[in-house]
């Protein structure tokens, strides 16, 4: 038997999987971004208030990327069985569970914004900032969620490009109306965050009008229509919710402890704050084909099920495996060779933008570890359907190691802040030694066909 796989349908599939998703999702990542590159121009404080509330939208993320990871399991799995209702079925119970998280976490942020980012952080001033921008910012929520939803169920059928285009458009609207209402160009007033937050606002409604139109309108794989979103089936949603329910609590505890450590780095200096924003962003950006990587590993490791090929299973995940840690090297090069000229965007202090460049040497290092256990766990652990083993050692890893130590490292030991960066960042090397174990001599495919 061959330890690789030799079949140029195989890499032709993965690659371009995994470039059309990560096109997309650097373009959504970008959104944000040029918010927080924008608005750092404008002032420190504006962008460290922005850096909070992109804390609680990357919570909703992973919320609702719980939601559609576990229905795109079965969908991919439904369409190599050419079963075409029940990828119809599993969306809608997709579409339903991601707008509801989604006005679960608008509720709270719109009741009490100032009390929601005094979590993470304790500067009035940043508070402040971050405020004015979440109170906008709360109605992008079940807007992201439906779109998201929506692009989950075409991945699953292997169509991805309509996502980027969307996600461009929205890019291009967002950019030209942050230079208009942010720094009040073209007679328009100057806003600051607040002309950020609505420029935001308008090119995620845009963006999901385009979604809507392609799915409802012009896909000729699923011909999906509004009215058969509406019927819930009960059966389908407890196969559903056994498998995607650890998947959902992951995303909501990584979440959380995202925020978590944002909170701690939030305590220490506002320095820290605006570095943590900048080495944040460059790294989502930078890791869009790490995390796509997974993604595409997820529909092809699914369709293989769904189809009952699962004979050579073994030499496709050594593939993989292979492929996730070459990634993950190229990342970090690249992330390592950006961490000056980055910095030179940003009108922050001398002190701000040394933590920045010690964050993304760390970050450079750490991110081979992410690129490997991530995408071994997510596209290959989680979609052959053992959910409960990646869950279990996520929260163990983050609740029981990582946030407690970070804690000790800076308020009780008193180590500096790069070296409670590490402490937050060292879990993504450990958990590979795991990851390693599980895909390889471990049992992780508990979905059958």
């Amino acid at each position: 038997m061959s330890f690789l796989v030799h079949r140029k349908k195989f890499y032709y599939t993965f690659f371009s999987l995994t470039l059309a998703i990560a096109m997309q999702n650097i373009i959504v990542y970008l959104v944000n971004t040029a918010d927080s590159v924008m608005v750092g121009r404008y002032s420190e404080d504006a962008l460290s208030g922005v850096a909070l509330v992109n804390q609680i939208q990357f919570l909703l993320q992973m919320m609702i990327t719980g939601v559609v990871e576990g229905a795109l399991i079965f969908g991919a799995r439904f369409w190599g069985q050419c079963k075409i209702n029940k990828v119809k079925h599993i969306s809608a119970i997709s579409v339903k569970c991601a707008i509801g998280v989604s006005m679960v976490l608008f509720a709270v942020c719109l009741s009490m914004p100032t009390g929601v980012l005094s979590i993470l952080s304790n500067d009035k001033d940043v508070i402040h900032q971050g405020v004015i921008y979440l109170r906008i910012m709360v109605f992008t929520y079940p807007v992201f969620a439906l779109t998201q939803s929506l692009l989950s169920m075409l991945r699953s059928v292997e169509t991805i490009m309509i996502g980027f285009f969307g996600s461009v458009f929205a890019l291009i609207f967002n950019v030209c109306l942050n230079y208009v209402m942010i720094y009040g160009k073209l007679g328009c007033p100057s806003m600051g965050v607040k002309g950020a937050a609505i420029a935001t606002l308008i090119s995620r409604i845009l963006e999901c009008l385009i979604v809507c139109v392609y799915v409802f309108g012009i896909d000729k794989k699923i011909k999906l229509k509004i009215h058969e979103l509406l019927p819930f089936d009960r059966e389908l949603f407890k196969t559903y919710f056994k498998t995607g329910a650890p998947v959902f609590f992951s995303g909501v505890l990584w979440g959380l402890a995202q925020m978590l450590q944002t909170a701690i780095l939030g305590h220490t200096t506002k320095a820290a704050i605006a570095a943590n924003s900048i080495a944040s962003t460059v790294f989502s950006i930078v890791t869009v084909v790490t995390y796509a990587s997974a993604t595409a590993t997820s529909v092809m490791i699914c369709k293989m099920i769904g189809e009952g090929r699962t004979k050579h299973m073994r030499v496709y995940t050594r593939t993989f495996q292979i492929m996730f840690l070459l990634i993950g090297v190229v990342t970090g090069a690249l992330l390592f060779v950006l961490r000056n000229p980055i910095n030179l965007i940003y009108n922050v202090s001398p002190s701000a933008t040394k933590l920045s460049n010690q964050f993304m040497t760390i970050l450079a290092i750490t991110v081979i570890g992410t690129a490997y256990q991530n995408a071994t766990h997510v596209g290959i652990v989680r979609a052959g359907g053992d959910t409960g083993f990646v869950f279990k050692v996520d929260t163990i890893f983050m609740w029981c190691f990582v946030l407690p130590l970070s804690f000790l490292s800076y308020y009780v030991f008193g180590w500096s802040i790069p070296v409670t960066f590490i402490c937050l960042k060292c879990d993504q090397i450990l958990k590979c030694f795991i990851a390693f174990w599980k895909v390889n001599y471990g049992n992780w495919m508990k979905i059958k066909n």
